[in-house]
Parts: C-alpha cells; sequence; structure tokens
C-alpha cells in the first residue's frame, strides 16, 4: 500500500529554516532532476535502502560526499509521495495527484536507481540481497525503510475498502474514500480510528476528525452526526500542552473520545465497527456508523523483522542521538523503520538528515559521532480548513518551538504553512 515510497504524515518546521536560507534556491532550481542511472554495479561507496523523505534526502546528501556514481538508491516504487498532504485530500482541501512526482525525477542526479525490493541484509559481510537474487555490496549502509501497513491485522480489512462509507487517509488506495464518505454522510456515527501499535503521525488519526466536523458543520449535517474518536490511547496526545488545547476543542465541539478502544474488526456490509476494549482484555464492543475512517496497525517492513540489524521488535538499531547503528559502525538507519524513541513523522526526518550526515562524515574520516539529535519532531494539527495548532517537541515530550508566539493555539498562519509552504520546501529543499 504505497509504504516504501511514501513518506511520514507530518512534515513541519524546525528543520524546515535552513531549507529557507539564501542559496537554497540556487541548489535546487525547482526543476525536475533527469533521471537517475540504472544499477550497473555490484558495490557502492554508500548503498541507501528506501526512496522516501529519508532515503531521497540522504543520497543527496552523499552524493555531495562521495560523488554521485558511488551512491545507489534501492526503491522499487515508481512513484514517490508527499503523504503530509493526504490529510487535506481526504478532506476534500487539496487533490491526491499534488501529492505525488514520478521517482525518478526526486533522484538525485547521477545517482545509482535500483528498482528492486531488499530480501535479506547482511551487515556481517557489508552487502544486501535483492529481489533478483542480486547481492549488492556497501562500504556505507544508510536504512531508510520506513513503516508498513497492516490492514489486513484487521477483521474485514482490506477487502472493506469495496464497500462505502469507509476510508483512510494513510493509503493512496483509500484516501479518496474518505472524502467520499464525509461527501455521503447523512446521519448517524462518524467514527475515527487510532491502532494499538507505533503510527507514522501520531496527530493525523485525529486531524480528519476535525476536518470531518468543519465540513459537517459547512454543509449542514453536524447537528444529526454523532463524532467519536475510539483510540487505542489513554491520552488524546504525548505533548501536555498541545492535548491540553485538542482537549479544548473536543470539548467546544462536541466530540466523544472513548480511550483504549482498538479497532479489531470492520463488517462492511453492515456498516459496523468492533472495537476491543483494552482496560477489559476480551471484551468487546460494536458500533454502527455512517462514515469511518480506518488508522491501520503498523509495523517494520518485514525485510527488518529478524534482521540483524534490527531490535527485538523489527526496528532498525540505532543510536538516538547519532543515528549510527549500536552494533555496526558502517550501518546508519534514518526515519519510520529506526527504534529511535520519537514520533515517526517526516519533521523528524528532516532533523535527523542534518545529524547523520554529520555522523557520516565522522565516521568516514574514522572519527567519533560528536553531533546529537535531541528527538526534534512535528505536526501541524490541523483542527479546521485554515486552522492549525503546530506542535513541535523532542525526545522528553517537551515542546522546542520554532516561533515566538504560542504555538498551543489554533492559528491560520500555521494552516497555510502546511498546506501551502511545506510542501514547496519538501519537494525543493528537504529532498534536494
Amino acid at each position: 500500500m504505497a509504504a516504501i515510497g511514501a513518506v511520514s504524515s507530518c512534515f513541519c518546521l524546525r528543520p524546515g529554516v535552513w531549507l529557507l536560507k539564501p542559496g537554497m534556491q540556487k541548489m535546487s532550481s525547482f526543476g525536475l532532476h533527469t533521471a537517475a542511472r540504472c544499477a550497473a554495479k555490484s558495490y557502492y561507496e554508500v548503498l541507501v535502502l528506501g526512496g522516501g523523505a529519508g532515503g531521497i534526502s540522504m543520497s543527496a546528501r552523499m552524493k555531495r560526499k562521495v560523488g554521485a556514481g558511488n551512491v545507489a538508491v534501492v526503491e522499487p516504487s515508481e512513484t514517490h509521495y508527499y503523504q503530509p498532504l493526504w490529510t487535506l485530500v481526504g478532506a476534500g482541501a487539496k487533490q491526491l495527484e499534488a501529492s505525488a512526482r514520478p521517482m525518478k525525477s526526486v533522484m538525485p542526479q547521477g545517482v545509482d536507481w535500483i528498482k528492486s525490493q531488499v530480501t535479506a541484509l547482511d551487515p556481517d559481510k557489508n552487502c544486501v540481497w535483492l529481489d533478483n537474487d542480486t547481492k549488492v555490496s556497501y562500504k556505507y549502509l544508510i536504512i531508510a525503510l520506513g513503516i508498513s501497513l497492516h490492514y489486513e491485522k484487521i477483521k474485514g480489512l482490506p477487502e472493506g475498502f469495496n464497500y462505502p462509507k469507509i476510508g483512510s487517509n494513510y493509503s493512496v488506495q483509500t484516501v479518496e474514500k474518505t472524502w467520499k464518505a464525509l461527501q455521503d454522510f447523512k446521519e448517524g456515527n462518524a467514527i475515527f480510528t487510532f491502532p494499538n501499535t507505533p503510527v507514522k503521525c501520531a496527530g493525523a488519526p485525529q486531524k480528519i476528525m476535525y476536518l470531518s466536523d468543519a465540513y459537517l458543520r459547512k454543509t449542514g449535517k453536524r447537528s444529526k452526526a454523532n463524532i467519536m474518536f475510539n483510540t487505542s490511547l489513554g491520552a488524546i496526545f504525548a505533548v501536555k500542552k498541545y492535548a491540553d488545547a485538542l482537549l479544548e476543542i473536543i470539548k467546544d465541539r462536541n466530540l466523544t473520545v472513548n480511550y483504549k478502544r482498538n479497532l479489531i474488526e470492520v463488517r462492511a456490509d453492515k456498516q459496523e465497527a468492533v472495537f476491543e476494549n483494552l482496560d477489559k482484555p476480551g471484551v468487546t464492543e460494536v458500533y454502527q456508523y455512517e462514515m469511518l475512517h480506518v488508522t491501520p496497525p503498523m509495523g517494520p517492513p518485514a525485510v527488518l523483522i529478524n534482521s540483524p540489524v534490527s531490535d527485538e521488535n523489527g526496528w532498525v538499531d540505532v543510536d538516538k542521538e547519532t543515528l549510527q547503528h549500536k552494533k555496526y559502525r558502517n550501518v546508519f538507519g534514518i526515519g519510520d523503520c529506526t527504534n529511535l524513541p520519537t514520533s515517526k513523522t517526516a519533521a523528524a526526518v528532516a532533523a535527523q538528515s542534518g545529524v547523520l550526515d554529520k555522523t557520516i562524515s565522522l565516521v568516514m574520516k574514522n572519527e567519533m559521532p560528536v553531533k546529537k539529535y535531541d528527538g526534534y519532531t512535528s505536526c501541524p494539527l490541523v483542527t479546521g480548513y485554515n486552522k492549525v495548532i503546530l506542535a513541535e517537541f523532542d525526545y522528553n515530550a517537551q515542546p522546542l518551538e520554532t516561533f515566538p508566539i504560542d504555538q498551543g493555539k489554533e492559528r491560520t498562519t500555521m494552516y497555510h504553512m502546511k498546506a501551502d509552504l511545506m510542501p514547496l520546501l519538501y519537494w525543493n529543499g528537504l529532498l534536494k
């Protein structure tokens, strides 16, 4: 479901500040690169696994370090998605095509693009295996494989998406179904879910709820809607400052939050959603829905499960400050596939890419990494068609804000930054 070529669904700001610096335009030319060369070698100085935000931005950085011909990216997808836009696509505020670019247009010029899937990693022999039984060796490996979606872990999905009234902003195949379900809403329950697993951009499952509330108010249907957020978590958001602001919005807009509720089955033919009560294992609750937005369970890509580079849960096992692998000095991880204890967002990738660049530079010189990643991540919490609370925070769930204003308040300026400015910075800054 577009897992590898897509990026995390939040991208904001502190790492974006450097994108605005003078000279950035000169570097990025606002045009498309010519296609990367097809891979023709069995060894690269730097091998990058994954063509999402982390993989493309790091391959661009490595190209400047070791030369384009010495860098390759392994990525099977033909399309690169800017997934933060999908929240707005699901609410009818943006078109899906605006989130997509051909992979060849974002691949750094001259870098080899290996259009295959990784099937095994052998860090003890400094090589990986691809799905065509080809072995590619490396001096340095950067793992940027993202996170996998698992709709199939919910009984009745993904086949349930063939029915109306159900959508999901997390997949290119289902995001437009969210908008259709919202438009077709008549009366009843509008249910929004959050799974019992790590997810990319923990704010996205509730952003579509606020947008749906705004749409139903605008179309005169809100009085006939019972809007609820059924979350497996015990809190609305991990950072107290922003959680307090969101709870005020929830109260003001008469939204219902049911905590410790995990979606385990969808009976799409009956428009029923079944939730497990996590406080009472084995106890289930059945809800009738008029609209259902599903955030799927997620996990590490299959190739990383039981891999030598991964921890016991399947995430790439890296130092949380340097992003260097804890065991293999020439292996590094970035983004959603790692076990970094921070939210999985594209903003985190932007911050991590600068740290990882410095780390690899020093490792290449046989020196100890000194630059430290503080866990910075960001989530523009869309609370309406022209309102955003800009959440930015660190490993300790403490606000780490860019602007000299109270970012715990809804602001129109932050909405335009998310909807209009950030896509430009992404395509023409971070990726290059």
